[in-house]
């Protein structure tokens, strides 16, 4: 019986470490790769393997090396290892893109939202409901019409009643 808990423990573990939110992520990420992958392949193979066989001269998919002589002689396809490189770089140069895109979008927005709280924590006046001059933020009577002033003024303020 010891066996079917340690098994059931095991599956139970597998299970959550499974449905985590991190390999779900994870997963979801390998499979858009992998689809990314197969439209720069085809961008390579397809649009600029052709371009640049059309520009220089030269079809890197056909460069080969025979090793030896004969018909089973061993055969390197270089060619396809110099598209390869060129796959695994116009694939950097795209995430690369992407992720500096990222970083300054976020970099903005950090930006913008330290601005707002700075300016927003930098306040030191507001104005009086009643007779509409500029007080102290402090204030809880106005210095120029005495009216008492509600002291919910900050919190529905910070609500943004």
């Amino acid at each position: 019986m010891e066996k079917k808990e340690k098994k059931s423990g095991f599956f139970a573990e597998f299970k959550k470490f499974i449905l985590r939110g991190n390999v779900m992520d994870m997963a979801v990420g390998v499979i858009v790769g992998g689809a990314f992958t197969a439209i720069v392949t085809s961008l390579n193979k397809d649009i600029l393997s052709p371009i640049i066989a059309l520009i220089g001269g030269i079809d890197f998919s056909y460069l080969t090396v025979t090793l030896g002589s004969g018909e089973n002689a061993p055969v390197l396809a270089y060619g396809n290892f110099i598209t390869a490189v060129i796959n695994f770089l116009i694939t950097s140069l795209v995430i690369f893109l992407l992720v500096k895109g990222l970083n300054v979008a976020s970099e903005r927005l950090t930006a913008r939202f330290k601005k707002e709280k700075e300016e927003e924590e930098a306040k030191t006046e507001k104005e009086c409901p009643y007779c509409m001059t500029m007080i102290s933020i402090k204030a809880t009577r106005c210095p120029n019409c005495t009216s008492q002033l509600p002291e919910l003024e900050v919190e529905e303020v910070a609500d943004g009643e």
